[in-house]
């Protein structure tokens, strides 16, 4: 279609997005046609390029407090093509739905943050500043992307006040669940060590998988912490065994476990792996304990942003939204640390990742209006 044949700007780009296949680290032009919009109205823009990964910085305004909309042009692969009703980067709207791969993960949520500024900058700069953090690596090995330009933020002596992560956070309809925080992610690579052998034989050989058994199940049975207000309990789940070398009649020489821990604030990530080591140690294991920061945990209890976005959401006839820190990790644990507020306001999630993601063509619409809302309720209209 056309970009004049779809029924709100915000479609017409969202489908603009979803036609570049943006596989990640790929960012296949999606940020160069942000970046154009952007520019048009008023934003500087800088882009950050590390290794295979593309960034986008774009600010705008000067002076008073700075907001970043978050997000990544990247989306993972669409798997078996054959298995989708139609192409997963032909953006198609069909009965109220747009589809294609991208759509609520989170090419939207994108085109929706830009909409809603050039609504709100038409009359000229804003009161305070704007910002797009954007990257093409959030669905990849994420070390490329946000983390970088948050370290070169910090170089530049950067101050963030709010951030709005594009995230899909919603279930049924925009707004309706507000993500204000995320559970830290911390991953481990444990080998243990034996003695390889015939099995007819037990006596000259050390089974690691035998000797790890009883570790295993304490270290999967161990209640961490009872979580607190704001998170669940930590969970640990072993994601993956490996021992031998597929034949049955030899005692392997190494066994190598896989896993994750989630975790709130009712724990941190040191005392986490110094008991976990001393669980290994206390079964007198020969091993190599490998461990892996994916992000800590991060939580905005209230604050200006969370009191604008729930007013927004009110006002536009939803009732108050379910505040959650629950799901995954997102690229707001990279941003949080820089002592600003985090939000997460996206799309509805039902879809993501999925053979035919989709999203409501109207929820996207509603989107873009609830990101004006806020940036006026935050006081950042200029001429509002």
């Amino acid at each position: 279609m056309d970009a004049a044949a779809w029924p709100s700007p915000t479609l017409a780009l969202a489908a603009e997005l979803i036609a570049r296949a943006s596989i990640t680290p790929d960012d296949a032009g999606c940020q160069q046609l942000l970046a154009a919009r952007l520019e048009a109205c008023g934003f500087r823009c800088t882009r950050l390029r590390y290794g295979e990964v593309q960034n986008l910085w774009a600010e705008c305004g000067s002076g008073g407090p700075l907001l970043v909309f978050a997000g990544h042009t990247d989306v993972v692969p669409p798997g078996d093509r054959a298995a989708w009703t139609h192409p997963p980067f032909a953006p198609l709207l069909r009965e109220g739905m747009l589809y294609g791969r991208g759509a609520a993960d989170m090419k939207g949520s994108l085109a929706a943050m830009v909409t809603a500024c050039e609504r709100l900058l038409a009359g000229g700069a804003p009161a305070g500043r704007i910002a797009f953090l954007l990257t093409s690596d959030e669905e990849g090995p994420a070390v490329d992307g946000t983390r970088r330009v948050v370290e070169w933020l910090r170089e530049r002596g950067e101050r963030i006040d709010w951030c709005i992560v594009g995230e899909p956070s919603s279930s049924r309809s925009p707004g309706d669940t507000l993500r204000v925080g995320r559970r830290g992610s911390l991953g481990a690579e444990l080998v243990v060590r034996g003695v390889q052998g015939h099995v007819a034989y037990p006596e000259r050989a050390r089974n690691p998988v035998h000797q790890a058994l009883a570790a295993l199940a304490e270290l999967a049975a161990t209640r961490w912490d009872e979580g607190n207000a704001h998170f669940p309990p930590t969970s640990l789940q072993i994601s993956d065994i490996h021992a031998g070398n597929g034949a049955t009649n030899v005692i392997p020489g190494e066994l190598r476990v896989l896993f994750n821990l989630r975790f709130g604030t009712a724990s941190d990530a040191d005392a986490l792996m110094r008991r976990i080591g001393e669980l290994f140690t206390r079964h007198a294991l020969e091993h190599e304990l490998v461990w892996h920061r994916h992000g800590e945990p991060f939580l905005t209890a209230g604050g200006e942003l969370l009191t604008a976005a729930t007013e927004a959401i009110v006002a536009s006839g939803a009732p108050p939204p379910e505040l959650s820190t629950g799901g995954g990790t997102s690229d707001g644990r990279f941003i949080a640390p820089l002592g600003c507020q985090v939000i997460e306001l996206g799309p509805c999630n039902a879809t993501i990742h999925k053979v035919d993601e989709c999203v409501g063509a109207a929820e996207l619409d509603a989107l873009s209006a609830l990101y004006e809302a806020i940036m006026r309720r935050l006081g950042l209209g200029g001429n509002s």
